[in-house]
């Protein structure tokens, strides 16, 4: 396994990393419990969660991805050896309705991020989070999922991102969080960050989690020159694109029982149309020529970007991420990265 370093931290994490958002719904525990055997076994050091999670989002489940993980490091006794994520949500989760967290009031300011942070140590069972992250950006994001950008007024009453930001200052000065970073920000967010801190002598962000893979390369439009300069490393959330990526669409064509996309209408919708399953299938084909798995090809490819930190593999079952695991063992060569970049610009960001 590699390490890299989160941002100018001195923190280091595997070059891959376990994201939880399916454990407590459609993850059991005892299945929760083998992925992150087999993950640390293999290697991996970063466990990414939220307070969210699990998805579906639904009240009666909500935080059961944060208790399993705290009950699984406390289990094998590695605390130590780990690094945990997790992040605090705002009013722009685009996760559907949320009041059951924290009410209607939920903002990024300074009593809700206090009130987040204290409640994720909890259920996570620690003393402190390596890594706390901002899940959504407070304001609206009209580039996610789109193709432009359209402005839209700011909420009444939104947080700046200098208090969201010295309220996460306060956390780190507390000692309830070693890090901080953001998720699903634009490069406008992700700079306002890094001045506040600059500014204001506050804590750097050293992250960003947003989505990436072959079929949405939008981090690399403006914010890959910025994680590479401003040393704030991408956390790709993703990689297979909800699974599209592995090719066992390639027949079907329409969400497998009991996936996600299966449970989450919405999520399909967005998976499956035309221009996807068609750059898709250029991708899977191309790996086969190459006698590769799709999804192993997918992985490795995320995993070799120069602005890349670490890729979260996700997995509703163990045997998946068992065979997503084999990915670690491939390097790309430079003509097959030619041949996924032709693909690329022939079928760009697929809608």
């Amino acid at each position: 396994m590699e390490f890299r370093e989160l941002g100018r931290s001195g923190l280091r994490v595997s070059a891959v990393g376990l994201g939880v958002m399916t454990f407590g719904a459609q993850t059991p525990e005892d299945d929760a419990f083998r992925q992150l055997d087999l993950a640390f076994e293999a290697g991996v050091t970063l466990f990414d969660t939220a307070e969210n999670y699990p998805v579906p989002v639904r009240a009666e489940t909500q935080g059961r991805s944060e208790e399993i993980l705290g009950r699984w490091i406390a289990a094998r006794g590695v605390r130590d050896q780990v690094v945990v994520a997790t992040k605090a949500a705002g009013p722009g989760n685009a996760a559907g309705d949320m009041t059951h967290i924290r009410g209607p009031d939920r903002r990024l300011d300074r009593a809700n991020l206090k009130a987040a942070a204290d409640a994720s140590l909890h259920r996570l069972n620690t003393d402190y989070i390596d890594l706390y992250q901002v899940h959504w950006p407070e304001r609206p994001i009209t580039t996610q999922g789109r193709t432009r950008f359209s402005h839209l007024p700011d909420a009444p009453g939104l947080t700046p991102i200098e208090e969201t930001l010295a309220a996460l200052g306060e956390l780190v000065a507390a000692g309830k969080v070693r890090q901080i970073g953001v998720a699903n920000e634009s490069p406008w967010g992700v700079m306002r960050y890094l001045a506040a801190a600059e500014a204001r002598g506050l804590p750097r962000i050293v992250s960003i989690q947003n989505g990436y893979s072959l079929l949405d390369r939008q981090f690399e439009l403006g914010l890959a020159e910025i994680a590479m300069r401003e040393q704030v490393g991408l956390i790709a959330y993703a990689p297979l694109a909800g699974g599209l990526l592995t090719g066992k669409y390639a027949e079907t064509r329409k969400p497998i029982e009991g996936s996600r996309s299966a449970v989450m209408p919405g999520f399909a919708q967005a998976r499956f149309t035309p221009k996807k399953l068609a750059a898709t299938a250029a991708y899977v084909d191309l790996a086969r020529r190459n006698d590769l798995d799709p999804a192993e090809m997918a992985l490795a490819f995320v995993r070799q970007r120069p602005f890349t930190t670490s890729v979260l593999m996700a997995a509703s079952r163990a045997p998946q991420l068992q065979a997503n695991l084999k990915s670690l063992a491939l390097t790309l060569p430079p003509e097959l990265i030619k041949a996924i970049d032709a693909i690329h610009d022939d079928q760009p960001n697929p809608r």
